[in-house]
Parts: C-alpha cells; structure tokens; sequence
C-alpha cells in the first residue's frame, strides 16, 4: 500500500491560513516559482478581519499597511477599519492570482518519511513543506470558572462581541485590559454601566493619532522589528517578559473620563456572580471576557512534538524553522523573531526571510536524483 493516498494533490508547499502572514508569504514563493496553495478556513479571504466588532480601527496606519508589492491605498496617515483591511487582502488575493482556497478547514498534518500529507475533509495535499500561517488567535480563552455565571448574566468573548446592542440592558463587566477590553468598554459606557477588570501593561507615552502616525509611530516601528528581535541581548530579554502590548489609543484616563470603573482581576464566581481577587461581588447583567486567546497546534500530527491531537506548545524554531521536523515551519505568532512579527508591519520580513528558507528547501530537493517507482509517485 503506498504511504499517500493516491487522490493526494501534490505540491511543494502547503501554507494553511490564508490571512496577512499566508498571503505574503505566497506574494514571495510565487516569486521565486516555488508550487504552492493556501488554505484557509474562512469562506471568503479577510473574514478573520470582518468578524472583529464593528467600530474596530487598526492601530497602524495605512503606510504600515500593505503587504509585499500593493501599498494600502487612501490617506497613508489614517487608520483603515477592520472592513478596509479585509477588503485589502482580499484585493491583494486577486491582484496577485494566490492560489487561495478558501472554506478549507485543516484537520491534520502528518509526516510520512520526508514529506507531510495534510488532510481537510476529503482533500489531500502532498508536501514537502507545511507553513502554519494561523497566528495567534486561535482559541479564544475563558476562565474555567465561567460556566459558573448564573444563568441570567449573558457573557461573550471578545472574539463574539459585535455591537452593544448584542448586550441585554444593564451593567456589564469587561475582563481585561488589553487593546480590546479598554476600547470596548469605552465604547459600552456610552449608554449604560461599565467595569472593567484588570490591570494594563502600560500604556503609549503619547496621544495615538496622525501625528503620532507622522513622527512617533516610525520611530516604535523601527524599534519593534528591528531592535526588539530575538537577534538582540535586549530583544530575547524582551521576549522572555512580553506580557503584550500597551494600551494604544484609549487610555486610562480616557476610560476614567467615561465613567468606566476599574476593579481588581476576576478570580472566581460565587453565587453565579463574578468575584474579584479581593472577595467583592459584582452585580451585573454582562460579561464580555476580553481574555485573549491561545495557539493550538493540535492539528499537527507529528512525531516529536508531543502527543498527536493534544494541543500542544508552539514547536522550538529559529525564525519560524521547526528544526525538530524539517519542512516545517511558523508564520504569524507573537514574537516569533520580533515584537511585531504578529503584526502587519512585522510579517512582512518574517514572510520574505521563511520564503527564502522554503525556496532554498525546495531546490535541494529538485536537485536530488529522482528514484523511479519510489513512494508510488517518481520522487525521491
């Protein structure tokens, strides 16, 4: 029985997401000629973007915006919503024919001796490389104790979160001070109660904006891809304590101003009633839980990274290089080798330097000689 199913589609390379991170890095293997396909789960290219709530606006401005070879178009200073961005991808998508499968969803990866069998339903591919271009936002993550809220308090992720009108009437609690929670409790104290649970990582030492976007952002962008990077004493000391980003346009005082009340962390429910770590009970009627998300590589079926199907840890790499399982690699994760390689502006280099890896892979392998009649299909 030969080791790949005979439907099996054979490629070079299998990039499975088909966001920023999958598109730039399919700008760049196009380039160089190398036989991909890009997989995503989504139906139509940008919905991991238009699926964030409504009033979102990117936090870089639209010269930060573009990926390889199309610059994001309009005003270079203004911040595009999350509905432009899509759209931009989706645009780049056809403007440079990415061979982009949408409604894809992969559900495992397999390694048979040097090459991967990736599997999506009834679909097979055939690689000899697989890029996981997911990023970070993966699972959506809720404390365990969650389920313990009353029946009558309506609780959502951040990820579900759209409007306020979402929301029943009354109070809510927003759990976590990142980016998310402080611009969504912002935006729900316009018209009822709010508390916001949590402390932030800090916060931009100046007011976010177009001129931050003409003289202060270069300045961070600069020192986020090129200073913060696991290629400097400074920027591994950086990465073992990144905790995430600071507040960025709303900030504290914003918040304060907005009648918004800041508790301690929730640590508990009792009595179907959040709790916070000093023992306080909070009477509301909402919860949105602004509590990030975790990496999942469970789909990944490959011996020497834990157990198959257990989500597991993000795989030991060097830039993105999965040493432990050649031909495989990461694209897109937070502080893969900077500060912003989650980013737009950071995925643009981490692209370019992994399409140069795989290039050369993939011509190591052409340059082998071809064994006829092994595996079932000619190649070495």
């Amino acid at each position: 029985m030969e080791p790949f199913p005979a439907s099996s589609e054979p490629v070079d390379t299998v990039i499975i997401g088909g966001g920023q991170s999958g598109l730039a890095l399919g700008y760049h293997l196009a380039r160089c000629k190398v036989h991909f396909v890009i997989l995503d789960a989504e139906a139509r290219i940008g919905d991991a973007w238009r699926r964030r709530w409504n009033s979102m606006r990117l936090f870089t401005p639209a010269k930060y915006d573009g990926l390889p070879g199309m610059p994001f178009p309009g005003d270079r200073l203004s911040f595009p919503t999350k509905d432009e961005q899509a759209d931009y991808l989706e645009a780049y998508a056809a403007r440079f024919a990415l061979p982009v499968r949408t409604g894809v969803r992969v559900e495992r990866v397999r390694r048979i001796k040097d090459e991967f069998l990736v599997e999506a339903g009834s679909s097979r591919w055939r690689a000899r490389s697989v890029v996981l271009a997911t990023g970070g936002n993966q699972l959506p993550f809720v404390p365990r104790f969650a389920d313990r809220l009353a029946d009558s308090i309506l609780q959502l992720h951040s990820s579900e979160y759209r409007e306020p009108a979402q929301l029943r009437p009354g109070a809510v609690l927003v759990v976590g001070v990142g980016n998310s929670g402080a611009e969504i409790a912002l935006e729900l104290s316009r018209d009822r109660a709010v508390v916001l649970s949590g402390e932030p990582t800090g916060e931009l030492p100046f007011r976010h904006g177009r001129n931050a976007a003409r003289y202060a952002l270069p300045v961070i962008r600069f020192v986020g891809t090129r200073v913060l990077t696991l290629g400097t004493p400074i920027g591994r000391k950086a990465a073992v304590r990144f905790a995430g980003p600071p507040l960025i346009r709303t900030r504290l005082r914003d918040l304060a101003a907005a009648g918004v009340t800041r508790v301690p962390r929730i640590a508990d429910v009792v009595d179907g009633r959040p709790a916070t770590a000093e023992g306080r009970l909070l009477d509301v009627v909402n919860v949105v839980w602004c509590t990030g998300y975790r990496e999942d590589y469970a789909l990944l079926d490959v011996q020497g990274l834990g157990l198959p199907g257990v989500p597991a840890q993000r795989p030991e790499h060097v830039r993105g290089v999965v040493a432990a399982v050649p031909g495989l690699y990461l694209l897109g994760q937070e502080f893969l080798f900077a500060v912003t390689s989650a980013t737009l502006p950071g995925v643009r280099r981490d692209a370019k330097y992994l399409a140069s890896q795989i290039t050369a892979r993939s011509q190591r392998a052409s340059d082998q000689p071809v064994l006829v009649g092994v595996g079932g299909r000619g190649r070495p």
